[in-house]
């Protein structure tokens, strides 16, 4: 007997033949995809299973995947926008962080996160922030999936204020998570080229080297960066990370927006991936990325929405419809970044991008069950000519019906099953609120 079935759906799998098949099943055994079927015609009868989920009317495909967040910045949502990446930074960013981040708070504002993720349909998350240890368990309490990183950077930072212990902290991090819960994977994440120094940021690889885990940094996303490693390195800063031996397999660099074709071709030397978040660089005006070229250079390229701060919002439906309509402006071309593009961007080439591909991002039996289902039965999804079009150009995370991880319903009508959102909203008004007083206390003095 099955644990799941779903039947009457129509079903995106993404697979390598990008297959879409319309009154199809899917069974669901112990975590993972047991059965796939398509019959031609509708069945008298379905798979025997504890559950059976009639998803008529509905779009079911794999849970998307964010490559790149900050789950603690939602709390910073809407302090500080229409501004550039350094100051945006520099003036209020880390003065906020400083004074108003804790322990307390990062739980908190990870489990904000996490709800607006899992309601509009994201299953897993690639994170970077400090205090990362209770970002894991916000992450834990939630159910998702997630490749949580400790962050790393030559300044006091919240919970590390000699800068000095950096790399212990993320070493700790790492053997406290790296066996608790199957779902979670710690990873170091060193914030920027900028920020680090030559020393941290291959102290940081190595330490992700020895201990088997991802490294991620933000690399290459703004023109002053640009200038200010070609200033102090004579190089570019996607060469200045290869000269140091950072660039390899499990090394995801967001951003990647400022790269020459020399860049380009290290990258895809190396195995490296990409984390796009074009909505987060349009707002920032950090600039457009060269994502078609390489895909086409054979880098994989997962979509990732930033941090709550600087996007304003973690729905990953909104990141596809943006990224393939960027691409189509600044290349002139409306065939470049195609629906079935940008949706695999979102899915298995994320899943890829984080070396989970042989596990999820797409539907398939023997891989994990992380499946969405959508309602189509909507005005702006009606008629449903072309399933993976309606999901990027007209879809919304608020069509998100259900959302399964691991084989266990997370959302189911759209109500959260493993989290109270009211409690939620209530604790993260409170948290704005002290923010809010902290900040007018310290500009005070």
């Amino acid at each position: 007997m099955l644990d799941t079935v779903i039947h009457k759906a129509t079903l995106i799998t993404v697979n390598s033949n990008f297959d879409i098949f319309d009154n199809c099943i899917i069974g669901i055994q112990d975590q993972h995809i047991a059965i796939i079927d398509h019959p031609v015609q509708p069945l008298s009868s379905i798979p025997e299973a504890r559950e059976i989920l009639d998803a008529s009317g509905c779009i079911v495909m794999p849970g998307l995947i964010n490559t790149h967040t900050h789950l603690p910045m939602s709390l910073f949502r809407g302090l500080a926008d229409d501004l550039p990446l350094m100051t945006w930074l520099n003036d209020h960013i880390f003065p906020a962080e400083a004074h108003c981040i804790t322990p307390e708070s990062v739980y908190t504002g990870a489990i904000l996160s996490c709800a607006e993720l899992l309601l509009s349909g994201t299953t897993t998350c690639c994170d970077g922030y400090f205090y990362e240890g209770d970002v894991a368990k916000a992450v834990s309490h939630s159910g998702m999936r997630a490749v949580l990183g400790q962050g790393v950077i030559d300044f006091p930072a919240p919970g590390i204020p000699d800068p000095s212990g950096n790399i212990m902290a993320a070493a700790k991090f790492i053997e406290q998570w790296r066996n608790t819960s199957p779902l979670i994977q710690p990873s170091v994440f060193c914030h920027s080229p900028y920020t680090c120094s030559p020393q941290t940021l291959q102290t940081a690889k190595a330490l992700a080297v020895s201990t088997g885990t991802r490294f991620q940094i933000h690399a290459a996303e703004t023109l002053s960066e640009h200038e200010l490693i070609g200033s102090r390195h004579q190089m570019t800063p996607i060469q200045y990370l290869d000269s140091l031996n950072l660039l390899d397999a499990q090394t995801l660099l967001v951003h990647a927006i400022w790269m020459d074709d020399a860049d380009m071709d290290r990258i895809a030397r190396s195995g490296a991936s990409i984390s796009h978040a074009p909505e987060s660089a349009m707002k920032l005006a950090s600039g457009i990325a060269r994502i078609p070229e390489c895909i086409r250079a054979g880098i994989p390229v997962g979509l990732g929405t930033d941090g709550g701060a600087s996007n304003n919002n973690l729905d990953m439906f909104q990141e596809m419809d943006m990224a393939a309509k960027l691409h189509k402006i600044s290349t002139r071309d409306p065939q470049t970044m195609n629906a079935r593009t940008v949706l695999q961007m979102a899915t298995i080439h994320a899943a890829k991008a984080l070396g989970m591909d042989r596990l999820i991002g797409s539907l398939e039996p023997g891989k994990l069950a992380d499946i969405i289902i959508l309602d189509a039965n909507v005005p702006h999804l009606t008629p449903l000519y072309h399933p993976e079009s309606q999901v990027v150009y007209a879809a919304t995370g608020s069509d998100v019906r259900d959302v399964m991880v691991n084989g266990r319903w997370l959302v189911r009508n759209r109500r959260l099953t493993s989290l109270n959102l009211d409690d939620i909203l209530d604790q993260s008004q409170c948290e704005g609120e002290r923010i809010v007083t902290a900040l007018q206390m310290e500009d005070s003095k």
